[in-house]
C-alpha cells in the first residue's frame, strides 16, 4: 500500500512537471515567433556618394542591384545630411543634432577653443541613447562593419554604443587595400574588432568586399538564434584615396574621355527625363577652380578620365556586394521580413585634398605612385576633385563641405515592400534625422525621451518618424519644428517649408558666393540656389534668421567667427 502510494506520488509529480514543461515551451515558442515576426533591419551607407551618381537617378555607372531595391522602395528624393560625414553619422544613430551628439565639428577640425566643450567631444557622446543601443535592448542582434569615425577608443567604439559585434575602421577614412593605407599622414589606418585593435589585415582585404562578407558572417552565425538583428553596413566607398580592383576599373575604360562637362550635362538631362527637375532648371555654375574640358592638355584629359574611372568602378563595387547581400537574404528567406535602408552620408568629395595641411602634397608624393598607370591601386593617391563632383551633384550648389544643397542632399532610399508601396519620385523633405525615430516605430521600440536611461542623462529625438510617408503615401509629415538647421566649420544653413538662408565663411572656389553674408533662397522655384533674394524679402530673411538664433540656441552651436 505505502508502495502503491509512492508510485502515485511519482507520477503525480512527473505529470505536474510534465505540464509545466509543456508549458514553457509553449510559452518560448510563443516568444520565438513574436521576435521572427519583428523586421530586421539594415541600413547600408554610402560614404561621398553624389546625388546622381546611382543608375537609377539617371546615372551610367551600372548599378543595378541598389537600382532594383530603389525601384521597390520608397525613394526619397529630397533626404538630407550633414556636410561632412561624422556628424551625419552622429546624426544618423542619435536622431539628434550633430552639436548634441558630440559631433559639432570633426574630431580632425577639433581647435583648442572647441576642446572639451559639451557637444564637441569629436566622437559620438553618452547623451544620446543610441539607435543600436535600444536595438539591443529590446532583444535584436546588432552588427556593424564599416567606416565608424564616432571614437578611436574602446570607451567610445562600436561596442561601448550597443553594436554586439563590429569590424570597423575608426578613422574618416583609408585606403581600400591591405595596406592601411592612411588619408592624412604617416602611419598605419586605424581598423578595431570589437574592443580589440587590428594589427593586420587579410592579405586579399578590399574593404567593399570584407565589410560585406563580415556582415554576412555575423547575420548567420545567430541566424538561428530566434532573434531578429539591426545592421549597418557603412561602407568607407566611394570616399578617397580613390583605390579598386584593376578588372573593376577596366570595365569603365574609355568611359569618361568625353570629360566632365559632357558628364553635367548628360546627368542633367537624365535626372530631367525622370522628373526630377524642370526643364528650365538653373544648374549652379562650375567652381571657380575648374577649367573647361577643351582647356586641358590631352595628358590632363587622359589622367583626369582614369581618375573617374576608378571612382565608378568604386561605386560599382558596392552595388555588387549590396547584392550578395540581399542574395544571401534571399536564399535564407530573410529577404521579405527585412528593412534595407540606404543612403549616403554627404554630397561627392569636391575639395582639393592636397589643400588640407602644409606639405601635405610632398607626403603625397612620398608615399604614393601616382603615375598614370598606376592610378587606382594600393599605392596610389588620388580623389575626385571639383570638377567631377560637380556633375555628381548637378544640378545642385557644390558639394561635400558646404551647407548648399550639392553637400547636403543626397540619394535614399527605404526598401520594405512587405509594408513600404513603392514610391519613385517622393520630394517631401527629409533628414538623416528622420532615420532613427522612423526604425523604432517600424519596430515598434520606445525610445526614453529626455531624462535617466541606464544610469545617465540622455536627450529626446529631435527628428520625426516618416512611417506615414512610407506607409500610407502620406502628402507631408507632421513635425515638432518648422525648421532645420545647419551648422559645420562655419559654413550655416537654415530651411523651414520651402524657404533656405545660406552662408558661407569666405567666397573661395564658390561661385556666386557672398562671404559672411547671409543669403536667402527660394527651393521651390530655386532648387539650385543661384537666386538670392534677401534683398527682395528682407522680412522672409529676418524671419529665418530668427529661426536660426533658435537653432544655435537650442543645439549649443559655438560659433567663433561672429
Amino acid at each position: 500500500m505505502v508502495k502503491c502510494i509512492t508510485n502515485l506520488k511519482q507520477y503525480f509529480f512527473t505529470f505536474v512537471v510534465s505540464l509545466c514543461t509543456l508549458y514553457t515551451s509553449t510559452v518560448l515558442a510563443s516568444d520565438s515567433s513574436e521576435k521572427d515576426s519583428r523586421p530586421n533591419v539594415i541600413v547600408i551607407v554610402a560614404d561621398d556618394l553624389g546625388f546622381n551618381d546611382l543608375g537609377y537617378l539617371g546615372s551610367e555607372i551600372q548599378t543595378p542591384n541598389l537600382d532594383a531595391l530603389a525601384n521597390k522602395g520608397v525613394v526619397l528624393n529630397n533626404f538630407h545630411t550633414a556636410p561632412f560625414c561624422s556628424p551625419t553619422r552622429a546624426m544618423l544613430l542619435s536622431g539628434t543634432d550633430n552639436h548634441i551628439a558630440g559631433l559639432g565639428i570633426m574630431a580632425e577640425d577639433l581647435t583648442p577653443e572647441l576642446e572639451g566643450k559639451p557637444g564637441y567631444e569629436g566622437s559620438l557622446n553618452t547623451k544620446a541613447a543610441s539607435l543600436p543601443e535600444l536595438f539591443k535592448a529590446a532583444g535584436y542582434h546588432t552588427y556593424m562593419t564599416g567606416k565608424w569615425h564616432l571614437g578611436h577608443d574602446v570607451e567610445t567604439s562600436p561596442e561601448a554604443r550597443g553594436f554586439d559585434k563590429s569590424f570597423v575602421l575608426t578613422d574618416g577614412g583609408a585606403g581600400a587595400f591591405s595596406n592601411k593605407l592612411r588619408i592624412f599622414g604617416a602611419g598605419d589606418a586605424s581598423y578595431r574588432e570589437g574592443k580589440n585593435k587590428v594589427g593586420k589585415l587579410a592579405s586579399d582585404f578590399y574593404s567593399t568586399e570584407f565589410y560585406t562578407n563580415t556582415m554576412i558572417d555575423y547575420i548567420e552565425k545567430n541566424r538561428k538564434s530566434g532573434s531578429p538583428f539591426f545592421g549597418y553596413l557603412a561602407y568607407s566607398a566611394p570616399h578617397w584615396p580613390l583605390q579598386a580592383p584593376r578588372s573593376s576599373i577596366d570595365k569603365y575604360k574609355g568611359k569618361y574621355d568625353k570629360g566632365y562637362d559632357d558628364l553635367h550635362q548628360k546627368r542633367l538631362k537624365s535626372l530631367q527625363a525622370l522628373g526630377l527637375f524642370e526643364e528650365d532648371v538653373k544648374a549652379f555654375p562650375p567652381s571657380l577652380n575648374i577649367k573647361p574640358w577643351q582647356e586641358l592638355t590631352s595628358k590632363e584629359q587622359k589622367r583626369q578620365s582614369r581618375i573617374m574611372e576608378v571612382y565608378a568602378a568604386m561605386v560599382d563595387d558596392l552595388d555588387q556586394y549590396v547584392g550578395k547581400l540581399v542574395s544571401y537574404l534571399k536564399t535564407t528567406d530573410q529577404y521579405d521580413n527585412t528593412i534595407i535602408v540606404f543612403m549616403s552620408d554627404n554630397g561627392p568629395e569636391g575639395n582639393d585634398i592636397a589643400e588640407y595641411l602644409p606639405g601635405f602634397t610632398e607626403w603625397i608624393n612620398n608615399c604614393c605612385n601616382n603615375d598614370f598607370n598606376n592610378i587606382g591601386n594600393a599605392d596610389s593617391y588620388v580623389w575626385l576633385g571639383a570638377a567631377w563632383a560637380r556633375a555628381g551633384s548637378a544640378p545642385l550648389r557644390m558639394f561635400k563641405g558646404y551647407t548648399s544643397q550639392g553637400g547636403l542632399r543626397v540619394p535614399a532610399f527605404f526598401h520594405y515592400p512587405k509594408s513600404f508601396k513603392p514610391q519613385k519620385n517622393n520630394q517631401i523633405f527629409t533628414h538623416v534625422k528622420d532615420v532613427m525615430p522612423t526604425l523604432l516605430a517600424v519596430a515598434d521600440i520606445k525610445h526614453p525621451g529626455a531624462g535617466q536611461y541606464r544610469g545617465r542623462e540622455v536627450v529626446a529625438m529631435q527628428g520625426d518618424s516618416i512611417l506615414p510617408l512610407l506607409t500610407k503615401n502620406a502628402k507631408d509629415i507632421k513635425r515638432n519644428k518648422n525648421y532645420t538647421g545647419w551648422e559645420l566649420n562655419d559654413y550655416r544653413a537654415l530651411r523651414s517649408g520651402d524657404w533656405k538662408i545660406y552662408y558661407s565663411p569666405k567666397a573661395g572656389y564658390e561661385p556666386l558666393a557672398s562671404a559672411k553674408k547671409w543669403q536667402l533662397f527660394n527651393l521651390a522655384i530655386d532648387p539650385t540656389e543661384v537666386n538670392d533674394l534677401a534683398q527682395q524679402q528682407p522680412k522672409k530673411l529676418s524671419e529665418l534668421l530668427t529661426l536660426w538664433e533658435s537653432y544655435v540656441n537650442e543645439n549649443g552651436v559655438i560659433l567663433l567667427d561672429q
